[in-house]
């Protein structure tokens, strides 16, 4: 779970304008960061099912995010991809 000062600082750092909260690159950002907690919940209950449906739920709708923003702007998600450490 993220906190709210976690938040406002991942839709700082990765907004592409003044109050953007919605951008590809913000969604991303704040499913990354929410996959990379649950990934270690889940590291340490492996027998938690529900968590890892969500989790495999929250992968695919970051590559969804990821798949359109490649569409719109290869230049935008080339750099979203580094500066997140995504691999692709």
């Amino acid at each position: 779970m993220l906190r709210k000062e976690q938040k406002t600082a991942i839709i700082d750092a990765n907004r592409t304008h003044e109050g953007d909260t919605g951008s590809p690159e913000v969604q991303v950002a704040i499913l990354t960061e929410r996959i990379n907690v649950l990934t270690e919940h889940m590291r340490n209950n492996p027998q938690d099912k529900h968590s890892n449906r969500g989790l495999l739920q929250m992968v695919g709708k970051r590559r969804r995010l990821l798949d359109y923003l490649q569409k719109k702007d290869i230049e935008r998600y080339r750099a979203l991809i580094a500066k997140l450490g995504i691999r692709k």
